[in-house]
C-alpha cells in the first residue's frame, strides 16, 4: 500500500504473524477501508520495536491485534496507554481487548493482575482460561443498548466469529466500571464480550475478531467506526496546523508494507 504525507495514520501493534488468521486478513481489510474511505497509511509496529519512550502521537489512530502472548507485553500496554491518555482512536480485537483492560486495571485502578496465558502462576489473573474455547467458533452475545457499541452494531443478539481461550475475569470488573469502563457486550453467562471508554474519541475492545468476517469488499462496521474515527483526528488535526496550532509529535517511525 503506498504512503501519501496527508493519509490517515494508523498503528497495528502486534507480533504480526503468517501464522495467525487475523493478520493473514488485515492487508485486504486495510485495501477495503482506503477504498471505501480514502487515504489510509497502515504501521505495523512489533511489540519489541515500542519502549516505556516510543511516541504515538504521529498516530490518528491504533489497533492492537489478535496473537498473544506478545513478544514484548509491556511495549503493547505501554501503546494502549497512550492511545488511551492522548485521547487518539483505539481499537482492540482479541488479545488487543484483553491488554486494554489489563492497562485499565492496572493504571487507573490500581490493580496488580496478570494476563493467564503470559503469566499461568500469577495469583490475581485478570484474563483467565475460558470455561468453554471460542478458537475457531462462532459465539451469540448481547450488543447492550445505549453504548457506543450499539451505536455501530446495533443493539440486540450478533453472532461473531472467535478465535481465542482467553477472557476476562469477572470478579474485578466492577473495579473497572468505576473508574470509567462501560461493558457493549455480554455473553449469555455474563461474560463480557465488547468494552469501551464513554469519555473518549474511541475506545473500543472486542474479544471476537472483527477481521474473521470482513473482506476487502464486506467490512465488520467496527473497523470502519474505528478508521472513521482516526480520519476525524486526522482531519482536526490537518485544520489546527493550517490555524497554526497543530499538536506536536514524532512521526511514525516504522512502515508495514502491507
Amino acid at each position: 500500500m503506498p504512503h501519501s504525507a496527508n493519509a490517515t495514520r494508523i498503528a497495528i501493534v502486534g507480533d504480526r504473524s503468517d501464522q495467525v488468521i487475523a493478520h493473514t486478513r488485515t492487508p485486504g481489510i486495510l485495501d477495503g477501508l482506503q477504498n471505501t474511505l480514502g487515504d489510509i497509511d497502515a504501521y505495523w509496529l512489533h511489540s519489541s520495536s515500542i519502549d516505556a519512550t516510543t511516541d504515538f502521537e504521529g498516530f490518528d489512530g491504533m489497533w492492537a491485534t489478535p496473537g498473544s502472548p506478545y513478544a514484548n507485553e509491556d511495549g503493547v500496554l505501554h501503546a494502549i496507554a497512550e492511545a488511551r491518555a492522548r485521547q487518539i482512536p483505539f481499537l482492540g480485537t482479541c488479545g488487543g481487548f484483553q491488554h486494554m483492560l489489563l492497562e485499565l486495571a492496572r493504571n487507573e485502578a490500581g490493580l496488580d493482575v496478570h494476563h493467564g496465558e503470559s503469566s499461568p502462576d500469577a495469583v490475581r489473573q485478570l484474563i483467565t482460561p475460558l470455561t468453554c474455547s471460542l478458537k475457531g467458533e462462532e459465539g451469540t452475545f448481547e450488543v447492550l443498548p445505549g453504548t457506543m457499541a450499539a451505536e455501530i452494531m446495533g443493539a440486540g443478539p450478533t453472532t461473531e466469529r472467535y478465535f481465542c481461550s482467553y477472557g476476562a475475569n469477572e470478579e474485578f470488573l466492577p473495579a473497572l466500571t468505576e473508574v470509567g469502563l462501560r461493558v457493549g457486550g455480554l455473553a449469555a453467562d455474563g461474560s463480557v464480550r465488547m468494552a469501551e471508554l464513554p469519555n473518549h474519541p474511541f475506545y473500543l475492545g472486542c474479544l471476537f475478531q472483527p477481521e474473521l468476517s470482513s473482506t476487502a469488499t464486506s467490512l465488520h462496521p467496527v473497523l470502519v467506526a474505528f478508521a472513521q474515527a482516526a480520519q476525524a483526528r486526522s482531519a482536526q488535526k490537518s485544520l489546527a496546523a493550517r490555524h497554526g496550532s497543530a499538536p506536536q509529535g514524532s512521526d511514525p517511525q516504522t512502515k508495514s508494507g502491507v
